[in-house]
């Protein structure tokens, strides 16, 4: 079976080295062109590019697939996974056997962008990935093969992320030999989730909201807080117990960990970064700053 893979994040990258090490003939792959990164602008290969190369694959840039669908080389079955571009109905028909994708979800719940950040943020249980058949619809297409996780207070999008891709590369390889062969299982209605963005934290929300928010934004965009003038990106926070009488925001412990206060209960935020800082344990941040029992984080004061 000839294969022609697209896809472009880290999220992607297990898939393709678990189709490649399974003996499949990956004939090409298509990735993203390579994009400045960083403060410095350094333009960077995607990782799927990156893993591609150190496999020996041919890789594939179209700035737009849709106007060089006829230099794609011939191949039985395309598998995406995160490729970051629209496929036209004019490229699903060049697969004999049709175009697989790696969704992480458990659709129809989370169609679109950030499904894996949104499953945090809206407090599910439990996440998983779906193979899917594509077409032109959104991550619409019947499905051949689902498999679930629990979704864990300790998880944060970075790791549900590594977790869900360990598990789509697992369930790819497992997928394609039923293609043709297994029956497919249609969609329900579902729901399409909007892209994540940058968001400071309003601590009058519950403690377990506020939790999920800061996970589910960690690594990236991230949720931040201000403080005194100083601009906190957190990355971990953890549902604790608060203090009767306390306001949102106000800090509840100035030692060795920083607890805040939230609408209900309150969270501590064990992992976190000053704005031109490094990032660090709250312990250590701490250590070398003078934020003081009682001191209060700003609350929202325009739209983010």
């Amino acid at each position: 079976m000839r294969i022609l893979f697209a896809g472009t994040p880290s999220f992607a990258v297990p898939s393709l080295k678990a189709l490649h090490a399974a003996g499949y003939d990956v004939v090409a792959v298509l990735t993203q062109p390579d994009k400045p990164q960083g403060r410095k602008g350094i333009v960077t290969p995607s990782p799927v590019k990156e893993t591609a190369l150190s496999l020996g694959i041919p890789v594939l840039q179209p700035a737009r697939l849709k106007e060089e669908a006829n230099c794609l080389p011939p191949a039985d079955l395309m598998v995406t996974c995160a490729y970051g571009q629209i496929l036209t109905q004019e490229i699903l028909d060049l697969f004999p056997l049709g175009v697989w994708n790696v969704h992480a979800s458990l659709l129809p719940a989370y169609r679109g962008a950030a499904p894996i950040a949104r499953a945090i943020l809206d407090g599910c249980e439990k996440t998983g990935v779906t193979i899917m058949k594509t077409e032109r619809g959104l991550d619409t297409g019947d499905m051949l093969l689902q498999c679930e996780t629990p979704i864990s207070p300790r998880d944060t999008c970075g790791t549900l992320t590594e977790r869900l891709a360990a598990l789509g590369a697992e369930l790819i390889v497992k997928a394609l030999p039923m293609v043709g062969r297994a029956p497919l299982v249609p969609q329900g209605e579902g729901f399409v989730c909007k892209k994540v963005a940058r968001e400071q934290v309003d601590f009058s929300r519950p403690a377990a909201e506020v939790s999920a928010l800061i996970r589910g934004l960690s690594p990236a965009p991230c949720a931040f807080g201000v403080i005194g003038g100083l601009t906190l990106n957190f990355y971990f926070a953890e549902v604790c117990a608060g203090e009767g009488g306390m306001s949102a925001g106000t800090v509840l412990s100035d030692t060795k960990t920083l607890v805040v206060q939230c609408g209900s209960g309150a969270v501590r935020i064990s992992d976190l970064q000053p704005a031109g800082g490094k990032r660090m344990s709250d312990t250590a941040f701490l250590n070398g700053r003078k934020l003081r029992k009682g001191d209060v984080f700003e609350p929202l004061s325009r739209p983010v």
